[in-house]
């Protein structure tokens, strides 16, 4: 999306979804413990992406994970661990 579509609307980055304290979001918290990151280029939009999956779809399975991050493209990790950890993020954020 351009900039000017979110003129008037709330966006949240990678750094919003931390808490004031600093206490990580379940699901970078995830990334973080399944080392679903390599060299950092694609892990913003890797975590947005699954947080909005979680929040509005569900993690049910690794097809429907991998499916919705089609768009994302990483260079190093060939998705396994990224995978794995948006489904650890998921589940921890239903809990």
């Amino acid at each position: 999306m351009l900039a000017a579509q979110a003129a008037g609307r709330q966006v949240t980055t990678i750094e919003g979804l931390a808490a004031a304290d600093g206490t990580l979001h379940p699901m970078q918290a995830a990334f973080r413990s399944c080392h679903g990151l390599q060299c950092g280029f694609c892990t913003p939009g890797m975590v947005m992406s699954a947080v909005d999956l979680a929040r509005h779809h569900g993690c049910t399975s690794e097809t429907q994970v991998r499916d919705a991050l089609e768009g994302n493209l990483c260079r190093c990790t060939g998705y396994h661990n990224i995978v794995k950890a948006v489904m650890q993020g998921a589940a921890a954020m239903s809990a």
